[in-house]
C-alpha cells in the first residue's frame, strides 16, 4: 500500500511532553496541567481537531478556486464534546468573508462532509500494533 502520511513519537523525561515528528516538521504534544501535563504543548485531541481542521480549510479553498468562489476569509471553528453515552462528537462552524449565496453556501457543506479526513474520522481507520526493537541503549 502506497504510504500517506508518517510520523513518530518520541518520550522525554518532562512527564507527559513527548516530542512528535510529523513528516519533517517538529511538533510537541502534552497533556494540560489538570490532568497531570504541564501544558507545553497541544494535547492529543487539539492535534486530532487541527487535522480536521486545516483538511476542512484547504479542501474548500481549493473547492472554491476551482469553481472561481471569492472565500474572503475563511475560519473554521470546531469543538469536540462527549455525549453522556460516552460517544464523540465533532461540531464544525464555517465562516466566509466572500459574498457566498446560498447555493454555494449548500455546496461547501457538501463538499465538507467528505472531505479526506472527515471521512476517514467518520468511517473509521484500520490501526495495527505491533512491537518494534528498543532502540540504542
Amino acid at each position: 500500500m502506497p504510504r500517506v502520511s508518517f510520523a513518530t513519537v518520541v518520550s522525554t523525561n518532562d512527564n507527559y511532553l513527548h516530542h512528535i515528528n510529523a513528516g519533517h516538521y517538529p511538533l510537541d504534544t502534552d497533556e494540560p496541567s489538570a490532568l497531570g501535563g504541564q501544558g507545553a504543548g497541544p494535547a492529543p485531541f487539539d492535534y486530532y481537531l487541527a487535522s480536521l481542521s486545516a483538511c476542512t480549510a484547504i479542501t474548500l479553498r481549493m473547492y472554491a478556486q476551482r469553481k472561481g468562489w471569492d472565500l474572503g476569509e475563511f475560519r473554521a471553528e470546531l469543538e469536540l464534546v462527549r455525549d453522556d453515552e460516552g460517544r464523540l462528537h465533532v461540531h464544525r462552524t464555517l465562516h466566509a468573508s466572500g459574498a457566498l449565496n446560498d447555493a454555494q453556501w449548500q455546496r461547501l457543506l457538501e463538499i465538507v462532509a467528505n472531505t479526506p479526513v472527515t471521512k476517514a474520522m467518520r468511517e473509521g481507520v484500520e490501526i495495527t500494533s505491533a512491537r518494534g526493537d528498543p532502540g540504542p541503549a
